[in-house]
């Protein structure tokens, strides 16, 4: 708590913060400051201390701590309890393992590399070090279990949001069911997984990995993109996860109330890539196509087949791809 409340001091004032302006807003001890500073040094922070003028961020640094994260949140649950790894096998793995061992609703878990990451229908995600989010959000949510995995779209939605005011352009959208895109090409993926009984959910977790400061793909990732080349420049990772939170906990607010998405609907359509367009409705078995109308309250895409009939495409094990390409 102390380290984030310096770092939210020392980004504010821009300069020098006196070691005894923090002691008295803070109430701690000249000597409970200087730990926290030095414990923010050995996290990667660039911090200037000079006698007689107190300490100064020297720069900004895109580093994914609890500190960093935790001073950048405006949200009054979600990512409040956040727990960083270096590297771990994966980030739903461990929301899970904490899931099992009692942690709280809102309980965010965020890596800087994942060994063992994992996208939709156990398809790998290359999790390289430095560059992306990798996040996994634990919720306990108090709505029937058939409702839950609307909860891909809700989080879908707000991480699309954050993107695109990261970026300060509506440069990000939604590829049906949890994909972002941007200029056709995937930026971000996101993976829900419940543990239910028929009437109750004990836990969701809700995996999400965003391409961030990823400068070039390898050949075998040519769908793939990043914030970084549609800003043309960095950007700091730990802003963007505040981002996801502040306007996953609104999204979340307003579907805890009805259970389904009717007041996100229109939201989600604006973002939606598919809307309008040729998709492909990929389900065991079965391949067919028919043009995206949009979604409906409970997120099914509405896809209207050749013959006029409107489809309700539930998500599950069902892939939706355009019918020339990824989008």
């Amino acid at each position: 708590m102390v380290k984030e409340e310096i770092l939210k001091a020392l980004r504010s004032s821009g300069g020098y913060v006196s070691g005894q302006e923090l002691c008295e807003k803070l109430g701690v001890s000249r000597t409970a400051v200087w730990k926290a500073v030095t414990k923010l040094k050995e996290e990667g922070y660039e911090i200037d201390s000079v006698s007689n003028r107190g300490y100064r961020l020297r720069n900004l640094p895109d580093v994914m701590t609890e500190a960093e994260i935790g001073s950048r949140l405006r949200t009054k649950i979600m990512g409040r309890n956040c727990v960083c790894f270096e590297s771990t096998d994966s980030t739903n793995i461990q929301a899970k393992r904490l899931a099992e061992q009692g942690a709280p609703h809102g309980t965010l878990v965020c890596a800087e590399m994942q060994t063992e990451g994992r996208g939709r229908r156990g398809r790998a995600w290359s999790s390289p070090p430095g560059e992306a989010v990798y996040m996994s959000l634990l919720l306990r949510p108090r709505v029937s279990p058939e409702h839950a995995s609307m909860l891909t779209l809700v989080m879908g939605l707000a991480a699309a949001r954050a993107c695109n005011e990261l970026l300060g352009r509506d440069a990000v959208g939604l590829k049906w069911p949890n994909d972002l895109v941007i200029d056709g090409k995937k930026a971000a993926g996101i993976l829900t997984e419940m543990n239910t009984e028929i009437d109750c959910i004990h836990y969701v977790v809700i995996g999400t990995g965003i391409n961030v400061n990823t400068r070039t793909f390898p050949e075998e990732l040519s769908q793939a993109v990043s914030l970084y080349q549609a800003a043309g420049q960095r950007l700091l990772r730990a802003e963007l996860i505040a981002l996801c939170m502040e306007y996953f906990e609104k999204y979340y607010e307003q579907f805890e109330k009805t259970e389904d998405l009717r007041e996100l609907k229109e939201e989600y359509e604006k973002l939606l890539v598919n809307k309008g367009k040729q998709v492909c409705v990929l389900e065991p078995g079965r391949e067919h196509t028919g043009t995206a109308l949009g979604i409906n309250d409970r997120g099914e895409l509405l896809v209207e087949l050749p013959d006029g009939q409107v489809e309700e495409v539930y998500a599950g094990e069902v892939s939706v791809r355009g019918v020339y390409g990824y989008v």
